[in-house]
């Protein structure tokens, strides 16, 4: 009895890594959690409430970044949110970097409870220097629930 313990218990432990390295590749946000940076802010610091976000969304005093995969901004995203997905951060930043100034409030979204891509751009554009950003948690679906204004396709039209 020992002797096949000795050699099930290491198959099972292996089969469990295996099995969870595999269920975290495939999660929506494309990335192992291993290598997603810093976990998510502890607390309300960078949060931004969707009242708040549509008030400066109105003013035009904010810009909206995309934290999503580009094919999920594509089907819809905040009208003249710009694309930044997490994932492709390092080799797009360029694209949008003109486009953040300190006169304005950066505020990054995702969606669904969960998802944490518009934590981790928060923080890194924080690393970067930007003082005025803020993350609207649950963003895309927020957003749309309350009826504020949406776009599909690139936004080119919206520059």
């Amino acid at each position: 009895m020992w002797l096949s313990a000795c050699w099930q218990v290491p198959l099972i432990l292996l089969i469990s890594v295996v099995t969870a390295l595999s269920v975290n590749a495939l999660r929506r946000e494309g990335r192992l959690a291993l290598t997603d940076g810093p976990p998510p802010p502890a607390g309300d610091e960078l949060r931004i409430s969707i009242d708040r976000a549509q008030e400066l969304f109105q003013q035009g005093a904010a810009v909206f970044l995309d934290a999503r995969p580009r094919r999920d901004y594509l089907r819809g995203h905040i009208r003249g949110a710009l694309s930044l997905p997490w994932q492709e951060v390092d080799d797009r930043i360029a694209e949008v970097a003109d486009r953040l100034t300190d006169d304005r409030v950066i505020i990054t979204y995702c969606d669904g409870q969960q998802c944490t891509l518009s934590h981790h751009l928060a923080r890194y554009l924080k690393d970067m220097g930007f003082s005025r950003v803020r993350v609207l948690p649950n963003g895309w679906t927020r957003w749309r629930q309350s009826g504020l204004p949406v776009a599909q396709g690139t936004g080119e039209e919206e520059r």
